[in-house]
């Protein structure tokens, strides 16, 4: 008996131990993924027309956002109904960083392009010729930065998604 309750007590504190390691690839708390440094998630610049109810009905925009407030210069800081374009923050990843633009007409996407990827060798690129064309689609067809990551380029897809987002945020999309 009391082996078997030194076995059980073992195996639990193998268990806590094992779940609780922090690889060098987590962020400080503990999730996997690109972690953008000096960049704040509303970070990206939106340039076009708000159909908002400026003086004139669609006051031009073409400031840059100016943080977490989701403010904006030079717009009247209402929902995009318009069109323009909106390029996100750049997300450093560990392989290099990721930068994606938008492309927005009547309050929807309809294009987005990757400004930036990680390109240092030949592996990278492959791995982006494959993953940026699916991570596209995605963002079209969720019309939100909530998309899944490609296989075999999660540190890109998390870092696309993070610069997709403060794009999205700057253009003051949902």
């Amino acid at each position: 008996m009391r082996r078997i309750t030194i076995w059980l007590l073992s195996t639990v504190a193998a268990l806590v131990l094992l779940f609780s390691y922090r690889t060098s690839t987590m962020g400080a708390g503990g999730e996997t993924g690109a972690v953008a440094t000096g960049n704040d998630p509303g970070g990206g610049t939106w340039s076009g027309t708000d159909g908002g109810s400026g003086p004139s009905g669609g006051d031009t925009g073409g400031g840059s956002s100016t943080g977490g407030d989701g403010g904006t210069t030079g717009g009247d800081g209402g929902t995009t109904g318009g069109g323009g374009t909106a390029t996100g923050s750049v997300a450093q990843t560990r392989w290099g960083p990721v930068q994606v633009k938008i492309t927005v007409s009547a309050g929807k996407i309809t294009d987005v392009a990757a400004v930036q990827v990680p390109d240092g060798n030949r592996r990278d690129q492959e791995i982006n010729d494959y993953a940026v064309p699916i991570l596209r689609q995605e963002a079209l067809a969720a019309q939100s930065a909530e998309i899944d990551s490609v296989s075999g380029a999660t540190v890109t897809s998390d870092g696309y998604r993070e610069s997709l987002q403060s794009a999205i945020d700057a253009a003051h999309l949902k």
